[in-house]
């Protein structure tokens, strides 16, 4: 423990990676932490019930592999030993954007790909192993417990799950953190409290998933490990993502945006896969043998809890990962920002100088909306170029950022550097205004909007002569 280490228990609702992250932080804070989950925790690599978005397709962004690195030294190199493989996203795989593909360029951005499952129990078994970290599984949270005057979180009530009459416990903590996700009943506890709802912003595109496990056939020749295929605004919804992943399978997400979402069918899916606005991915997959069953998830709103405007609240308790701020899994950023919240929880409890935690409550929440505040806004402005989305921002702001970055996204299909640049920002490494650096707005202003237009799609670019992939 750190030498800030005063405090004697801290307690966090829910067992993902957001809640393991803050558990693996609050170790270094408080005398002893408890996990409260709620699902019957597996003892390897499997699924489990409280995440569907682990059936899906999953890179963890650099930015975040770098800040779970930083939590969990040597964990990179354990997931490798796993099985999941590590790619330059420039050089190994074939990127095709609105505008044309991306060049096929060593970019040294490396992005991890592997199952949801595989990493959650990594990170599980490493938080686990710490002496001051107890996981209870399959204990569910009925409230909050509070002093006389209702005005601090005191502990928790939770039951069992799975008994025949589950008794009520009652645990106390001197911080609870709420990390159950989009399930999240943090308001409801409050409210039941006496206290405010917080309030919600929701920005929907209607998208979902679908997706399958592959063994690919031995006798296909390529140059690739990953294919992406984005969606194409306004008018082409369906776009769909062929990543490697641990065991030597592939994983394949199709998705579509705008109701259009892919079956899950064994027909409706493939014919899905076949009306991408490239014929790579089907090509791919239509030799390769099945390993698994077609999987749904149309769960994807963009959905932000203003924790951090609440005039009225009770002391003890705070909110983070998708408790706090959802993200359209589409854009691979929901892992990485539970990373970034779990080191935000870190800075701000190292900053504290007073005794005890009132007002702290309140301080976390102002600085967590500040840190999810550029990928949530990365995610609704994207979801806002489509048409019938829900809530979807139309302020000058967003239409000059959609015009700007159309025009980057011409760059980026025609000039390794822009490519990179996007990369960057993609992968949590630099900020979005980094876009904005005077090399790329004097491109931009030149009118260099290399590139195709939609629908004009032409072959997938080759790997340069000379160049190896991260299989090779």
């Amino acid at each position: 423990m750190s030498p800030t280490a005063q405090r004697d228990h801290a307690i966090v609702i829910g067992g993902s990676i957001a809640g393991l992250l803050a558990a693996r932080v609050l170790a270094d804070h408080f005398a002893h932490v408890t996990i409260l989950e709620r699902d019957d925790l597996p003892a390897g690599d499997e699924d489990r019930a409280g995440v569907p978005q682990g059936r899906h397709g999953h890179a963890l962004l650099v930015g975040g592999r770098q800040n779970i690195e930083g939590l969990l030294p040597g964990i990179t190199a354990e997931l490798m030993e796993a099985g999941a493989p590590l790619i330059d996203q420039g050089l190994d795989s074939l990127s095709l954007f609105k505008t044309g593909w991306a060049p096929r360029v060593r970019t040294g951005i490396m992005a991890l790909c592997l199952s949801r499952p595989l990493l959650e129990s990594r990170i599980r078994r490493r938080v686990a192993a710490l002496p001051n970290v107890t996981i209870q599984a399959r204990t569910e949270v009925a409230g909050l417990l509070t002093d006389a005057a209702g005005a601090r979180v005191t502990g928790v009530r939770a039951r069992r799950r799975g008994e025949a009459r589950p008794a009520e416990i009652q645990l106390a903590a001197d911080l609870v953190v709420e990390a159950s996700g989009r399930a999240s009943r943090l308001p409801d506890f409050l409210a039941e409290l006496g206290y405010e709802r917080p309030a919600q912003t929701v920005v929907n595109a209607f998208t979902g998933y679908a997706s399958r496990y592959y063994t690919p056939p031995d006798d296909l020749a390529r140059d690739w490990q990953a294919v992406w295929l984005q969606t194409r605004p306004p008018q082409g919804p369906r776009g769909g993502i062929l990543l490697p992943t641990e065991g030597g399978k592939w994983i394949l997400t199709l998705m579509g945006v705008g109701g259009e979402y892919p079956p899950t069918d064994e027909e409706g899916f493939l014919a899905f896969a076949r009306s991408l606005p490239s014929p790579v991915i089907y090509e791919a997959i239509r030799r390769a043998e099945p390993a698994g069953p077609i999987a749904g998830f149309r769960r994807m709103e963009n959905r932000l809890y203003h924790y951090e405007r609440l005039a009225r609240r009770p002391e003890g308790v705070i909110a983070l990962g998708d408790a706090a701020c959802a993200l359209n899994p589409t854009y691979a950023q929901g892992m990485s920002v539970a990373s970034f919240s779990a080191l935000a929880l870190d800075e701000a409890l190292r900053a504290w100088r007073r005794p005890g935690l009132d007002g702290f409550a309140a301080s976390f929440q102002r600085h967590l909306a500040r840190v999810v505040a550029p990928a949530w806004m990365m995610a609704i402005s994207e979801d806002a170029r489509w048409p019938g989305t829900e809530e979807a921002p139309n302020d000058p702001p967003t239409r000059f950022m959609h015009w700007y970055t159309d025009q980057v996204f011409g760059l980026v299909a025609q000039r390794a550097d822009a490519y990179a640049a996007f990369l960057h920002v993609m992968h949590m490494l630099r900020p979005a205004t980094s876009l904005f650096a005077p090399w790329l707005v004097a491109a931009v202003l030149r009118g260099l909007r290399g590139g195709r237009r939609p629908g004009a799609v032409g072959p997938a670019p080759a790997l340069p002569a000379g160049a190896a992939t991260a299989a090779d």
